[in-house]
């Protein structure tokens, strides 16, 4: 099971310090250039096995589907790539705390220090571990969890509130928030946009950001999305559903959000079960 660079297990570098600005100098674009291709090899070397599935839930799919659609030779070791509440464009996202995250970026940059957004403090822990498990207070971390990702609450346990709210977000760097809000209002995928010609060119020796293109990824990909996701919203689903061109399994579970593909009651019935079926026949 992988962390996503600048999430609370994954915040050590052999060179930079995580206080620096330098450290932080990434989006989900270095995820897929470095960070997936090296999780695969080492797992590769250490079972010793030729092939491997992957699952990806949210981000987790949007860097596989960029690695796995630019690295043919990693491509080339997923058996099947399960893509959970998928993620490749966001131009109908409808969560209102994202949409209130994009309009205030610029004030968000200047807190964060263009460093570290939603760090895993000790603060937000007390607040998730002490404060969200009163009864006072737990309709309202219950109502943020659904502003951010969609509305279910008769498949959420109440009771692993405290472990919901003082563990997630984990955190990521204010440079992936940054490349997200590039995205926004667009059908496209792209790389990061530096800001200007001259610094795309020196990292990708053309003006603009480079398009990415789902259509050239052959993996075989099984997706399942929910009808109430406010960040993979259906709409958007259905424009990625349409240029994955080894797709073998979909689907769409009406009342599901963001979230109950992770804490969702009847998850293991909905989408697990599933996807044990489709390793063990491809075994």
């Amino acid at each position: 099971m992988g962390n996503s660079r600048g999430t609370t297990w994954s915040r050590k570098h052999m060179y930079l310090k995580t206080n620096s600005k330098e450290f932080w100098a990434f989006s989900f674009d270095e995820m897929a250039k470095y960070d997936l291709p090296a999780s695969i090899d080492f797992i590769v070397k250490q079972t010793g096995q030729e092939e491997i599935f992957y699952v990806g839930h949210s981000q987790g799919t949007t860097i596989a589907f960029i690695t796995f659609s630019t690295i043919p030779k990693i491509a080339e070791r997923i058996k099947v790539f399960f893509a959970l509440a998928p993620v490749f464009s966001i131009k109908y996202l409808r969560s209102p705390l994202i949409k209130m995250a994009y309009k205030w970026k610029s004030v968000i940059k200047f807190f964060s220090g263009n460093k570290a957004f939603l760090p895993n403090t000790a603060f937000k822990r007390l607040i998730g571990s002490k404060l969200c498990p009163l009864k006072i207070f737990r309709k309202t971390c219950r109502d943020f969890l659904f502003m951010l990702y969609g509305y279910d609450p008769k498949n959420l346990n109440m009771s692993r509130m405290d472990v919901y709210m003082s563990q997630n977000p984990a955190g990521t760097s204010f440079q992936n928030i940054l490349h997200w809000s590039q995205l926004f209002n667009s059908s496209y995928m792209k790389a990061f946009d530096w800001g200007s010609p001259v610094l795309n060119v020196i990292h990708y020796n053309q003006t603009t950001a480079p398009l990415y293109n789902v259509t050239n990824m052959n993996v075989s990909t099984a997706t399942w999305n929910g009808g109430k996701d406010l960040m993979a919203d259906p709409e958007d689903t259905g424009i990625l559903l349409s240029e994955i061109a080894n797709h073998i399994y979909h689907k769409t579970i009406s009342y599901y959000n963001h979230i109950d593909f992770l804490f969702g009651l009847d998850v293991y019935h909905q989408v697990y079960q599933e996807i044990i079926d489709i390793i063990q026949r491809n075994i």
